[in-house]
């Protein structure tokens, strides 16, 4: 008698593929549960994942959250100016909630376990351990525990006649979600590597862009952005539509020197179109509407946010403390942005709001309102012990 029921997430790509038969034949497990999660991938992503589930394993579920993955991740994301080492976090924001839906597929099913196709040197591993042991619930991970190669992993997929997309000239490993897409492996993996254009599937290459520059208005309301070009829009359909709108115009790629929670550095290619028009605009509107105090301390609560969210740990108690803080500063984040975008670049042309921190009159040359003889007093102090250490220097050198 075998360990009886394990669930499975399961992407229908090459890794979580062969752990379908890696679960019966090197664990013992009766009966297979895949679970494919739905964060915006493209449709005929889920349509493989479904088809190849429904096909290979004992049961299949496939779970739409995309609506609930923009509200509880993106939406987070954005107020907090989310991003890891200069690039817009995609992939980390959607693991907590794809392992969250597996979690509650298990107890469904009454499985014990839950596995996944991860390796032992990403970061991926970490994210969904961290929430699958928070329920209680073992870890099953073959490509790690097996120590697999993808040559190996390939010439297996092939033995049992599992259809796989990657070959082993191309293994590229590719993970989408509605705010990013990632490629690597591969030649990808030598950082001298000039990336192929035909690993990009949502930006054309700036040189290609249309020669003429597009000029859009992202609304904002607490942080959030509500509308385009004046109309409103639910966020999953704002940003599908700027993907499409922002990547024609080539914006949105980074290739990059990562470094992973492990310690490794790993060469990554991504594309995030509206991540990166989304979070240019928002940061402008912030500069517009609080104060430098704000500003300045708000800096270091999104880095330590970004921090959290890369790793995963969103059951930290210092997450939830770090979004009461955050949403509380995007009370007052209101307002639009004028971009521009073109040949790869997003620019910002102007921004409005009804709660800036910001006077014409006070600040124009040609006002009065403020006396500027007010000044002199402050001048007469401004940076005093400085002045007298420079001055007592300059005494000592003659």
């Amino acid at each position: 008698m075998g360990k009886g029921t394990i669930v499975l997430a399961y992407s229908g790509g090459l890794d979580t593929s062969i752990c379908i038969p890696l679960l019966k034949e090197r664990y013992d497990y009766d009966r297979v549960v895949t679970v494919a999660v739905n964060v915006g991938q493209r449709d005929e992503e889920i349509e493989v994942a479904t088809k190849k589930g429904e096909k290979l394993a004992d049961k299949h579920y496939t779970i739409d959250v995309r609506e609930k993955f923009v509200s509880n991740h993106i939406f987070p994301a954005i107020r907090a100016n989310g991003s890891y080492e200069g690039y817009p976090m995609g992939t980390s924001l959607a693991r907590p909630l794809i392992a969250e839906e597996v979690v509650r597929i298990a107890k469904k099913e009454k499985a014990k376990a839950i596995g996944h196709g991860c390796t032992g040197k990403g970061n991926d591993q970490l994210r969904f351990d961290f929430i699958i042991r928070s329920a209680g619930l073992e870890v099953v991970a073959p490509i790690r525990e097996l120590n697999l190669t993808r040559d190996w992993e390939i010439d297996y997929a092939k033995k049992h006649k599992i259809p796989v997309p990657v070959k082993k000239d191309k293994p590229w490993s590719m993970d989408e979600n509605c705010w990013s897409r990632s490629i690597e492996g591969g030649n990808l993996e030598d950082p001298a590597y000039y990336p192929p254009e035909e690993i990009f599937l949502w930006t054309v290459s700036p040189t290609k862009a249309p020669n003429k520059p597009e000029k859009i208005t992202l609304g904002f309301e607490a942080g959030i952005p509500v509308s385009l070009n004046g109309k409103k829009l639910g966020g999953y359909d704002l940003i599908q539509k700027l993907n499409t709108l922002a990547g024609g115009h080539g914006i949105g790629r980074n290739d990059m020197i990562e470094d992973r929670i492990l310690g490794l550095k790993a060469r990554e290619n991504y594309e995030h179109p509206a991540a990166t028009v989304i979070l240019t605009a928002h940061r402008d509107l912030e500069s517009l509407t609080l104060t430098r105090s704000e500003l300045a301390f708000k800096r270091m609560v999104d880095d330590k946010w970004s921090e959290l969210a890369y790793k995963g740990l969103v059951y930290e108690p210092l997450y939830a403390a770090l979004n009461a803080f955050i949403n509380t500063t995007q009370e007052r984040v209101n307002g639009s942005v004028d971009l521009e975008l073109y040949k790869g670049s997003v620019r910002v042309l102007g921004r409005s709001s009804p709660d800036a921190i910001y006077s014409n009159d006070l600040v124009s040359f040609e006002s009065a309102t403020i006396d500027q003889c007010h000044a002199i007093g402050v001048s007469q102090y401004f940076g005093i012990q400085a002045r007298l250490v420079r001055q007592m220097q300059q005494k000592k050198k003659k």
